[in-house]
């Protein structure tokens, strides 16, 4: 589960982005807290269109991130921004502190977050098979996504003791300060023992290649597909959280935080699973597109305060399982020179459907209220289950065969995937 961590820089990247982790999602939690209860009478599209500008720019400048990626130096890319990305943090800490602070000014400065992350987005993607060599690429993926949400549990919940006792300026500030720790991390890694990744050449038609590439792959495009769904109208878990909590159950920003928390309980034990197996497969994210439908579903309908955390725990490991299994199979089936820019396209659909989604699924939370908000994302994961299934039964010839003299007498059968002219598969199988 852990073998990726044997290697010096891939350990000290962990830490680094473990310590960024949790400050980030500190932050997450604090701007909506702030947006939801002290700029705006909780209005959830506010919120919503908060969360859309901080992912507007992955869409925008996705002609070049994906390029840039492939082309730069990626370490000295993510240290530019990094060191952005705090400024900005920092400057946001300074508005609430000194009470100034106003709306338009998070509009603002969500949105230069949101370019920042765009550019570092593909690098960072990319940047972990040059930790690790290919065979733990899919381990090191499922361990950055088990860094990520395993700083959910500290996280929001201390950002929400500290918003309670001190403020949200300090979160923000603190946030601001944990960048150092991805900066120190890239500082001192080991050059030598580097996988230096092969550049693409500055050339004409660079991008072109890159949505070339992923067109001849039919597989690619399917998850591209639920991704977006899920994206898009899943995976708007600041807008539930909050209105659920502070609407539905009457609470505050501390119980709030121990939501955020307790989702990502489920979303470390799905990450941690992840990190076991070998490979991804079309089948686990069939299965987990399904299950963050019907946890949703659960999600929707509980009727109190804790069995809606308990439920939450379900949407986490489903939608951990889905984020995982997605990224760890376009990465190790994408050949290095076009990495960053099918993993640009990848992060802009994931997070490009969110300026769409989000102020769509706060209108319904506002008009018709948070749970039929939850409804809308327990569509979207079947609709993305339904999406994969029917290309695994034109693809891939999946049926369902009768045998008669086996025990367990429906089995599902598959047509081997094509091959490239190496003998290797063209795509994994299903």
């Amino acid at each position: 589960m852990f073998h990726s961590l044997r290697s010096f820089n891939y350990r000290l990247w962990f830490a680094g982005a473990l310590v960024s982790n949790i400050g980030t999602w500190m932050q997450r939690t604090a701007q909506d807290w702030i947006v939801l209860t002290e700029l705006t009478d909780h209005d959830a599209v506010a919120v919503g269109i908060t969360m859309a500008l901080q992912f507007v720019p992955q869409l925008l400048l996705l002609p070049w991130t994906g390029v840039i990626a492939d082309t730069f130096n990626r370490r000295k890319l993510m240290l530019a921004t990094q060191l952005s990305s705090a400024v900005l943090c920092l400057v946001l800490a300074l508005l609430v502190l000194t009470g100034t602070v106003e709306l338009w000014h998070v509009y603002v400065l969500a949105t230069l977050l949101g370019v920042s992350a765009a550019l570092d987005a593909p690098a960072r993607q990319t940047f972990v098979a040059e930790l690790v060599s290919d065979s733990k690429l899919p381990n090191a993926v499922a361990l950055n996504s088990a860094s990520f949400h395993g700083a959910r549990l500290a996280g929001p919940a201390v950002a929400g003791l500290l918003i309670a006792f001190v403020g949200a300026g300090w979160v923000f500030a603190i946030n601001g300060l944990t960048y150092g720790a991805v900066i120190a991390a890239i500082l001192f890694m080991r050059v030598v023992e580097l996988r230096a990744a092969p550049r693409a050449k500055r050339a004409k038609g660079q991008l072109r290649a890159g949505f070339r590439y992923v067109r001849s792959r039919s597989d690619i495009v399917v998850v591209l597909v639920m991704i977006f769904l899920m994206g898009t109208f899943g995976f708007n878990f600041a807008i539930f959280i909050a209105t659920m909590s502070t609407v539905e159950f009457g609470r505050g920003a501390a119980e709030y935080g121990i939501l955020s928390s307790v989702m990502a309980v489920g979303s470390l034990a799905g990450a941690l699973l992840a990190a076991r197996r070998e490979r991804p497969r079309m089948r686990i994210l069939v299965a987990a597109a399904a299950g963050f439908g019907f946890a949703c579903t659960a999600a929707a309908f509980a009727p109190s305060f804790e069995l809606f955390g308990l439920a939450l725990t379900l949407v986490g490991v489903t939608s951990i399982t889905l984020m995982t299994s997605a990224n760890a199979y376009v990465q190790t089936t994408t050949p290095a020179m076009l990495r960053g820019r099918v993993m640009a396209l990848y992060m802009a659909i994931f997070t490009g459907g969110t300026p769409i989604g989000a102020p769509l699924v706060g209108a319904v939370s506002n008009g018709l209220g948070p749970r039929w908000a939850i409804g809308v994302a327990a569509a979207a994961g079947i609709v993305a289950a339904a999406v994969a299934v029917v290309w695994v039964v034109r693809y891939r010839g999946v049926r369902v065969a009768y045998d008669r003299s086996a025990r367990l007498r429906l089995r599902l059968r598959y047509q081997p995937p094509p091959r490239d002219p190496s003998g290797e598969p063209a795509a994994p199988p299903a």
